[in-house]
């Protein structure tokens, strides 16, 4: 019989060991398919929450509101989860993130007035999205000196098939049970999964006796979450962090780029109907849109790993601005889902790559207050541009201004892109000489 050890320093099947840190990989997978999923799909539902027969009969620019405020509530908060994640480790916070996940998803599912769907989608969502989506991506890093590519291509590659299977739920729970049980089903089923995993996830390696996989065995196993030292690390090196340009300009990249594909991710299926496409066929353009990125989400990480995070943004900033000319001046079908092909490709390399930048730029160190820090650029990129390109359609009445606002944005990421530094050479090496002498790794016993 084929031995298998389920302790978690000792993970094997028969001779074969396994770094739990592919758990690890697993549970955040799961976590992250179930809770960010609904951000990107519940753009399906717009055209329906705009009709006043289905008696919401919101205006686009009220509806495109609700995505961003969620956006913006992640902004604000992702550096306190990100700080928060690096000073007391991450499984506390997950467990008020998937208490507010569930909550949200069940009260939207029962909203009549347009301040609900604020509250509960912008609002509720919007703080269990930065804690799920920051420490769980952060957290990851920690577990991977080597691999991060494959781990991380992992994670956001299995993203997107939450956002796939949630648009197919719409469509097969929609039109046989209400809009109520498209976000219940999720919330209670998804949140229960999610409550479950909880407790197999471990916040470093060191917490069971373990290295970061891909560590040499002669390095001490070090903990950096357990006492006040982690506290003074973190101020540290996010002040050093901070005198670079780059930090700066990775926030920037953040929000152009969100900025550019989130106007297409709320309004695309809208866009597609008022070209006269079926709400069937346009909700495919969506789903292949974000089908592509499965795969693509999945690649990027290891190219970036190996070609540098510059080479990725550059090529991605291009593939989501270029295309949007297609949409602009075409409207056949199979447009469309040309275009949502080769948007796809370009929107899905910018978002997975920042944990190798971070890597590449600035070492093996906690992930958590960079990430919360780049995240406010996402966050006020996803949250602003869609109801600015909602109120220009409703201003012009039109389709063309908001894709002219997308195809600006992308190009803004372009530049700024071009501008970064080369990711072969670290940014700040000697951070840990700004530290007291009892804080730096080589005082660890």
């Amino acid at each position: 019989m084929l031995k298998v050890d389920l302790r978690p320093a000792h993970l094997a099947v028969g001779s074969r060991r396994i770094h739990y840190g592919w758990v690890i990989v697993a549970i955040a997978t799961t976590m992250l398919l179930v809770t960010s999923s609904v951000r990107f799909a519940t753009a399906a539902l717009v055209p329906y929450l705009n009709d006043p027969a289905s008696g919401f009969g919101w205006s686009y620019a009220a509806i495109s509101f609700a995505f961003s405020l969620q956006w913006f509530v992640l902004a604000i908060m992702s550096p306190y989860v990100g700080w928060l994640g690096d000073r007391y480790g991450i499984r506390r916070l997950l467990l008020l993130g998937v208490f507010l996940f569930i909550a949200g998803m069940l009260l939207i599912g029962i909203m009549t007035s347009l301040w609900q769907f604020y509250i509960y989608f912008g609002l509720l969502l919007g703080i269990a999205s930065a804690i799920f989506g920051i420490l769980l991506v952060s957290g990851v890093t920690l577990w991977f000196r080597r691999y991060l590519g494959v781990a991380m291509g992992a994670v956001w590659s299995f993203q997107g098939m939450g956002v796939v299977a949630h648009i197919f739920l719409i469509g097969a729970v929609f039109d046989q049970l209400g809009m109520k049980w498209v976000f219940w089903l999720p919330g209670i089923v998804g949140g229960t999964l999610i409550l479950l995993l909880v407790r197999f996830f471990y916040n470093e390696p060191a917490e069971i006796g373990l290295r970061p996989l891909g560590t040499p065995e002669h390095e001490p196993i070090q903990s950096l979450q357990s006492d006040d030292t982690a506290k003074i690390r973190a101020r540290v090196f996010l002040q050093q962090a901070q005198h670079t340009g780059t930090f700066w300009n990775l926030i920037i990249i953040h929000c152009w780029g969100c900025m550019g594909h989130q106007i297409i991710n709320v309004l695309v299926v809208a866009i597609a109907v008022d070209r006269g496409l079926s709400l069937g066929a346009a909700a495919g353009v969506l789903a292949v849109q974000q089908g592509t990125g499965i795969f693509v989400r999945g690649a990027v990480p290891v190219i970036a790993e190996r070609l540098g995070c510059k080479s990725v943004w550059v090529a991605g900033m291009s593939l989501q601005a270029f295309p949007l000319l297609i949409i602009l001046f075409a409207q056949d079908t199979w447009a469309f889902y040309l275009f949502a092909i080769l948007f796809g490709i370009g929107q899905s390399c910018e978002v997975p790559t920042f944990q190798i930048a971070n890597r590449q730029y600035y070492g093996n160190v906690n992930q958590g207050s960079l990430y919360g820090w780049q995240n406010i650029g996402g966050g006020l990129g996803m949250g602003l541009a869609p109801v600015f390109a909602g109120i220009l359609w409703d201003m012009t009445n039109t389709y063309a201004a908001p894709l002219i606002m997308s195809l600006s944005f992308s190009l803004l990421g372009l530049v700024s892109a071009l501008l970064l530094p080369s990711p072969r050479s670290r940014l700040i090496p000697d951070w840990e000489e700004a530290l007291p002498a009892e804080a730096r790794l080589s005082a660890f016993p």
